[in-house]
């Protein structure tokens, strides 16, 4: 068919702007962007930022040079000009000028710019940016002084900048007002520039010495975080000196790994990967999107490398750098008893609510509370005792790592908040002052607690996301650097911390005539942890770490791969020297046909490929391919290919002895309008009787080549058998005989034809007329005949695909889909092979099909989540799909997997019902029977109740039952009887039927309801780690009960043998810090509210190790995770 060839010039089209005015008010936009900024730091993810944000990004101005001009002005009221220039003075390497205008720029008001003065001659495409202020000097109170400062980038469309409305011409031309002195008006300039970086060409390592890590998609939170570590040089050392082998595989390797990471950091010219220490943690893509805690993988990470450094010689390391010990005491007032306990710790976790600064929140660590009234202390043999609480620290590691309280919970808004208040953090921290206040008596005090900033981790954004980094100074000099993802930039001391306090910060004033009243607005980026350096073990700390700590095998191992890398970017870097040739021929159409593709004719990824320097005559390359294919230059013919504008992609024309004289270069940039490196040619070459290359025939304007593909129905075959060419004035019918011997078949066999026309978006596959002449059909060189023997009429129904439309409508189409049943979704269960064109109906009938059910509607399908690998959410709604190929897609992605489920009614019965996953609790029985209710959308809690009623067995026949929302084992809500189902939520956290215990329907006036919960304390590095477990329950405590009486009836009530009841620690838990309990402690004491508390505030906690068997309902908190915990599997 003829198709034109596709010469159209794609990209961007030029954007024509018009002038810019010179008024200097940019308030207005600067609000908005600002305004834009909180919104992105309040309310999206990392990748998001850096998205919307990129363009803002790619550049960064640096540290200012400033510089005063001072212009004095003789003859001022004399002037008889509109406008004035200044004389030409320099900052910062550029060239500046102020420009007046003393009667007004149109205005009645003095208007004056700051003027880039050589902006006529400066290169295309320049640009500066200027912080400045313009003043008039009141020559008799320098107070009155009329002075107005803004910023602004100066580019050829806006090469001055200032204020058309600087000051009233009333008040400058007035003697008496000061401005005018003998007829003289001085005007300052105060002129601060910044070069603008522009990060597409930023060289990290050529600015900095230091390069940094790249980003995963959310991984900038590791990335600050091993920047610190690596910064350490004892730690850095450690890592080196931890043993590896040749052998190991750094992506399951968490020390080669990192090991790998840090020579890179250290040698490594531009920024590195982290993905083979991710790989190494078990992590997949997904958790490589998933954006964490710095805080939490902080300690998950040196616990993991605590434990591999274990029986090595760098053992212990860990413990030397990070471990401090507090102690935790409780010291009676009135008599003689002091009870301590020391515990250690890695990190420390400091207040930022209500705190000023660090010293405030350490002061508040250490701050005494007072344990009287109902809040007695019970100490031992005294009893019940006025006593004082406290911590003091033992000692601090020579690396204190402080992380601040950035993120809390609101309790009257339920949910989590960033304080983003001001918070102060000196250079230099003196843990000593005040003759020791933080420190307990048994603190060696020979040890000076004398600590220097090291790093400075910053989080950027609000509580649902945002980005980290860091700003270090590895050598502790007064040098400061931004570790920002790949990017390492020179700051100064300001900006590391000052800038970094968080707190509000005031807008400049862009033009204060109009309006006095400053703009503050919140700073979402702020300190988030500290890393401070002992100044005694300074020397120690910051080592050196040279090439003798790193293992010979890993030298050697990453030596090569910077030799490999060097040879890709050599290859890449002389890429424009040379032209990638590829050559397909008749062998790679037989090879490929059938297997690897069915459309047009070949894979040129998949064909002979030559690199040929540019220069080289043609000539030349077709003697390098006698030699590779044996075929002798006289009997070469190549051919052109060309891609239509149809998208298929076919020989178009073979090349002329003129173009075969040139070079390759010439000859690729004739036959290629896209211009890359790659000229892709067919190779003609004709075989005699004895199978040995002949000269190609002569070719002539009448002589078409076509080529042959033969269909078989009953193979459902389809493969190359050869080309031919034939005379444009010619028909099919003539060259039966020669296409059946092609074929291998008898010369009168009778066959259909079909041009291939094209297959995107559609395929497009026409019988040939075998009457008409090629010419009349349009045929043109390049062009495909698909042919097959002519089908009997049984033939129609005896095979699938009788015909090569159908065939090749099938091979566009066809999809294989592996189907997971919901309930095991990480298990194939079976697949089918269906068409991307299959309707909903049809895909439910083939699964029915293939599961012996007789009822497709009863089928439910649910899509798969690509990044997750798990189901997404949501089931498909019954007929709300239409095609199979829009089941598969997740975003850009097409998938390969469904999940189904068998239902017990039909699809569109269910989804006029609301199901509800419930787990009954017996008041008496141990084991949770889980019940899948199902009810009318409109159906409230009330009913849901009565049917678990006819379901199971009560205690007694009037028991009453309750509807609980349990998560993560602390229970969160007790459902009104009179909620309505259809907004419950049963994904993410548990429902629990459940008895209405007698005693809590009779609550008297003292008693409480109180929640109880089980929990274990993890050896975790910081001070408390609770994890609760198993199952939430309500008890009633009575006024004046002691914790005693309160046991007995717990243990009575869950059926703890009386051994291991007597192992079990009770304490009462506020915000997740539990405070032991004695027996003759009164419970109800510490329990003040009288309604039921919310999950988050306090609990009756028993501590126990966890030994219940998991409930088969609780691993399924529900099909999708809530909120992923960090973790490092390896």
């Amino acid at each position: 068919m003829l198709v034109p060839h596709s010469d159209l010039v794609e990209g961007p089209q030029p954007l024509v702007e018009g002038p810019q005015p010179m008024e200097g008010s940019t308030l207005h936009l600067y609000l908005n962007l600002v305004h834009l900024y909180q919104c992105i730091c309040m309310h999206v993810g990392e990748w998001d930022q850096q998205t919307i944000l990129g363009q803002w990004k790619t550049r960064r101005v640096t540290e200012p040079q400033a510089s005063r001009f001072t212009w004095m002005i003789e003859n001022f009221s004399r002037l008889n000009v509109k406008k004035l220039y200044s004389e030409v003075f320099i900052v910062g390497s550029y060239k500046w000028r102020v420009l007046i205008f003393p009667k007004g720029n149109n205005v009645e008001y003095l208007s004056m710019y700051l003027d880039v003065a050589d902006a006529a001659t400066l290169p295309y495409g320049w640009n500066r940016y200027a912080q400045f202020s313009l003043a008039v000097v009141n020559q008799m109170h320098s107070k009155y002084t009329v002075k107005k400062d803004t910023q602004h980038q100066f580019n050829q469309r806006e090469s001055d900048w200032g204020f058309t409305s600087f000051m009233p011409l009333s008040e400058l031309y007035d003697p008496s007002k000061g401005y005018l002195v003998n007829d003289t008006c001085v005007i300052e300039a105060d002129v601060a520039v910044r070069k603008i970086i522009d990060y597409w060409t930023y060289d990290s390592k050529k600015e900095t010495g230091y390069v940094g890590l790249k980003n995963q998609g959310a991984t900038c939170y590791m990335n600050s975080l091993l920047q610190t570590l690596y910064h350490i040089p004892y730690f850095r050392k450690a890592v080196y000196h931890m043993p590896t082998t040749e052998n190991d595989m750094p992506s399951g390797s968490i020390p080669l790994a990192l090991q790998s990471l840090f020579y890179k950091l250290q040698y490594n010219d531009t920024s590195v990967a982290t993905k083979e220490l991710t790989k190494s943690f078990g992590w997949d893509t997904y958790d490589s999107f998933m954006q964490h805690d710095v805080q939490e993988l902080n300690r998950v990470l040196c616990e993991k490398l605590e434990d591999k450094m274990k029986g090595t010689v760098v053992e212990g390391t860990i413990q030397k750098l990070f471990e401090g010990h507090h102690m935790n005491y409780i010291e009676c007032i009135n008599v003689d008893f002091k009870s301590t306990r020391k515990e250690s710790f890695y990190d420390l976790q400091l207040d930022v609510k209500g705190c000023k600064d660090v010293y405030a929140s350490f002061d508040k660590y250490v701050e005494v509370e007072r344990l009287e009234g109902d809040n007695k202390y019970h100490a031992e043999e005294h009893g019940l005792q006025d006593a004082k609480k406290g911590v003091l620290f033992i000692d601090f590691p020579p690396v204190l790592q402080l992380q601040l309280k950035r993120f809390e919970y609101d309790f009257m808004r339920d949910t989590m908040v960033k304080i983003n208040d001001r918070y102060e953090f000196p250079l230099e921290l003196d843990l000593d002052r005040e003759n020791g206040k933080y420190l307990s008596p048994e603190a060696d005090r020979s040890v000076r607690n004398l600590y220097t900033l090291h790093s400075v981790l910053v989080h950027s954004g609000g509580v649902h996301g945002g980005h980290y980094y860091a700003f270090i100074r590895p050598t502790l000099s007064d040098q400061w650097y931004k570790f920002d993802d790949e990017r390492v930039t020179k700051e100064d001391v300001r900006r590391a911390l000052e800038e970094q306090y968080g707190g509000e910060e005031e807008l400049p004033q862009t033009n204060p005539g109009y309006n006095n009243t400053p703009f503050k607005f919140t700073k979402y980026s702020n300190a988030y942890m500290l890393v401070y350096i002992r100044v005694g073990d300074k020397d120690k700390i910051i080592c050196d770490v040279d090439e003798k700590d790193i293992a010979e095998h890993l030298r050697m191992r990453l030596k090569k791969e910077q030799e490999e890398k060097e040879d890709k970017r050599r290859y890449k870097a002389q890429a424009h020297l040379y032209t990638i040739i590829k050559v397909a021929r008749d062998e790679d159409l037989k090879e490929q046909i059938g297997q690897d593709i069915y459309f047009d004719l070949v894979d040129h990824d998949k064909v002979r490929s030559f690199r040929i320097q540019k220069q080289t005559p043609f000539n030349l390359f077709k003697e390098e391919v006698a030699r590779e294919f044996g075929i002798p230059v006289q009997f070469q013919r190549y051919w052109i290919w060309a891609k239509r504008q149809n998208h298929t992609y076919r020989p178009n024309r073979p090349l002329t002895p003129q173009e075969e004289a040139q070079t390759v270069g010439a000859l690729r940039d004739v036959s290629n309008k896209a211009h890359n490196a790659e000229l892709k040619l067919f190779l003609e070459v004709e075989h005699g009787q004895d199978l040995h290359p002949v000269p190609p025939p002569d070719k002539n304007k009448e002589d078409i080549l076509l080529f042959f593909k033969l269909y078989d129905p009953e193979k459902e075959e389809l493969r190359y058998v050869g080309r031919s060419f034939v005379k444009s004035s010619g028909k099919p019918m003539e060259i039966l005989t020669k296409i059946n011997e092609l074929a291998g078949f008898a010369p009168d066999e009778e066959i259909e034809l079909f041009e291939e026309i094209k297959f995107e978006p559609t395929v497009m596959c026409e019988r040939l007329d075998r009457r008409a002449s090629f010419r009349f059909s349009q045929i043109e060189d390049g062009d495909i005949i698909c042919f097959q023997k002519k089908p009997l009429p049984e033939g129609e129904e005896k095979f699938r695909y009788p015909d090569v439309p159908s065939f090749l409508e099938y091979v566009k189409n066809r999809q294989i889909v592996h189907f997971r049943a919901l309930e095991r979704p990480k298990e194939d269960e079976f697949c089918l092979e269906l068409a991307k064109n299959h309707t909903y109906d049809d895909v439910v009938e083939r699964v029915a099909q293939h599961l012996g059910l007789d009822d497709p509607s009863k089928i439910r399908l649910t899509p798969h989540n690509c990044y997750s690998q798990q189901p997404k959410p949501n089931p498909i709604k019954y007929r709300s799909i239409d095609r199979l190929l829009d089941m598969l897609i997740h975003y850009n992605q097409i998938s390969d997997i469904l999940y189904y489920e068998v239902l017990d009614i039909p699809l569109p019965e269910l989804q006029c019902l609301k199901t509800l996953k419930v787990a009954f609790h017996h008041a008496t029985k141990d084991e949770a029977i889980v019940l899948n209710i199902r009810l009318p959308r409109q159906s409230t809690v009330g009913d849901v109740l009565n049917e678990i009623k006819t379901k199971v067995e009560l205690s007694h026949p009037n028991a009453e039952l309750r509807l609980l929302e349990v998560f993560y084992h602390k229970i969160y809500k007790i459902f009104p009887l009179n909620e309505k189902i259809e907004n419950i939520n049963d994904q993410y956290w548990t429902l629990r039927a459940e008895e209405i215990p007698e005693e809590e329907k009779n609550l008297g006036p003292n008693s409480r309801l109180i929640h109880v919960y089980h929990f274990t304390k993890e050896n975790a590095q910081n001070q408390v780690q609770v994890q609760n477990f198993g199952e939430p329950f309500f008890l009633v405590i009575h006024e004046g009960e002691n914790l005693a009486n309160v046991k007995v009836r717990i243990q009575k009530k869950l059926q703890v043998p009386d051994e291991e009841f007597s192992k079990w620690k009770f304490a009462f838990l506020s915000l997740g810090r539990p405070e032991y309990l004695e027996d003759s402690d009164i419970v109800s004491s510490r329990f003040q509210r009288r309604d039921v508390y919310g999950a988050w505030e306090q609990y009756l906690g028993l501590e126990h190790s966890d030994t219940t068997p998991k409930r088969a309902y609780a691993t399924n908190q529900n099909r999708h995770t809530f909120e992923k915990p960090v973790k490092i599997y390896n």
